[in-house]
Parts: structure tokens; sequence; C-alpha cells
């Protein structure tokens, strides 16, 4: 991007770019690390998993048997890391492209999601990656990038929105229960009997704590304050969310996209 840009749409490119980079390393090399488990001798070959392609087209069954071989796809995965690192120093058209192709690729792999709601956030930011890059080609970097932020932000807001009003209109959520119920799950569950989460003053205010929060979310849009309060909110939601349940990909797929709230608050 042109440092002939304003200094706040530059420095939130630049945010959004270098913590793309670092999510998108990180998830690079936890694919490389698995690559005993990924190959055609692993529990996760594609040998198995290419059965889930069986109603696709012959010619793109047999492309996906050559992109998904050991050796072409663990090349993949180094290409995907030299183009994550590249970040730091800026995105191209070029780079935003591959990612994006890259990522689509590893969904293919996995069935549609490997990570569940950080494989649909590292989606919409490189989305919005592809969107400012390629369209400053036409209609120059400012207005490019404005677009490819405030994508980002729309689907984030929605996403926030979405999933508190999922939790409002669930009796679970209300009362308290499915928060036990999930730390009974996490890295350090069973809760004991004595667990502060265990009783019910204490979990139907976190729920409800959640709740409110996820709901309020799009007020973030109302101005930078705003909007720094409600990503400083998030993560330290996610930072907890990793803590108990181990989701580092979590956290750093969802940072990514405060940047672009920040910038687009400011915009009114």
């Amino acid at each position: 991007m042109s440092i002939n840009a304003p200094i706040s749409l530059y420095a939130s490119v630049r945010a959004l770019e270098c913590l793309c980079a670092i999510s998108l390393l990180i998830q690079t090399l936890e694919f490389l690390r698995m690559r005993t488990a990924t190959s055609s001798e692993g529990v996760w070959s594609w040998q198995v998993q290419r059965a889930d392609v069986a109603h696709a087209p012959d010619w793109l069954r047999k492309a996906f048997d050559v992109l998904y071989r050991d050796r072409i796809h663990h090349l993949h995965l180094l290409l995907r890391a030299g183009a994550a690192a590249s970040l730091f120093a800026g995105s191209s058209p070029f780079s935003a492209l591959l990612l994006f192709a890259s990522t689509i690729l590893i969904l293919i792999r996995w069935r549609g999601a490997f990570n569940g709601g950080s494989d649909f956030m590292t989606i919409v930011a490189l989305t919005g990656l592809a969107i400012a890059n390629v369209a400053s080609l036409w209609v120059g970097p400012v207005l490019a990038w404005k677009a490819g932020l405030w994508y980002i932000t729309i689907h984030a807001m929605s996403s926030y929105f979405i999933s508190g009003a999922i939790k409002l209109f669930s009796t679970a959520w209300r009362d308290g229960s499915a928060l036990i119920f999930f730390l009974d799950g996490g890295l350090y569950g069973p809760l004991n009997k004595q667990s502060v989460f265990r009783k019910p003053i204490v979990a139907i205010t976190c729920s409800w704590a959640f709740i409110l929060w996820e709901c309020c979310f799009p007020l973030t849009i109302a101005g930078p304050a705003w909007a720094v309060v409600g990503c400083g909110i998030a993560a330290v939601f996610h930072f907890l969310v990793f803590r108990f349940f181990g989701l580092n990909r979590f956290f750093w797929a969802w940072i990514v996209n405060f940047p672009a709230i920040v910038y687009c608050s400011a915009q009114w």
C-alpha cells in the first residue's frame, strides 16, 4: 500500500497485515508438524478423506489427488509459510490471492473446516485482503483498502452479534448451565465440586456478561473509543478461550480483525 495514504488507514492496514502473518504462520506450522498424521500412511490420509468429494467431477478429484500428495502438500505448506511471512513487509495481489487459494485448499482437505470459527475468520480476513489488493489495481489503494476493511468489519461484528443472539435464545446459556458444561469439557475439566464456576450466581453472571457483550458488539462502530473497549474485551475473552480450551488459533484469527474495526469506527 502507498505511504501517501492517510496515516490512520496505513497504520490499520499494516497492523492487519502483521497480525494476519502471525495467525497464518501459527496455522501453517501446526499443519507442518502434523505431516506424519496427514501422510498417505497417517490417520488423516487423503486416501480416506477423498471419499467426501466422491460427487465431484472426475477431473477435479484427480486434481485433488495430485495437490494432496504428500510431497506436493508439503511444498504447498512451505509456500504458504513464505507468503504469510511476506505480509510483515506488506501484502500484494499475488500474496493475497495465493493465501486465499491456499486456505480454500486446506479447508477442502479437512472436509470444510479444521478449527471451526478460526477457519471462518481467517477466510474473512484473507477475503478482505484480496479485495483490497485486487481492487487497488483499478480504483486506487485508499478506496480499495477501505472496502477491504469494511468487509472484514461487517463480518466480524455480525459474527459476534449472531453468537450472542443464539446464546440469548438458549435456556442453557441464560441459566448458566451451558458455561459449566463447556468448562467441564475444557483442558482443566471437569470442574471440581468446589469450583467457583459451579455457583449458580457466578455461572449466570458470566453467561449474561458474554451474551450482552456479544449482542452489543455492533455498537463498537459508534466511535474509536467504543471500538477499543469492545475489542479489548474481545481480546480478553479470546485469551480466556485459549486458556481454558487450548484454542490458540481462535485467539489470533479473531484479533486480526481488530485493526479494521477500530479504523471503520472512526469513519463517521
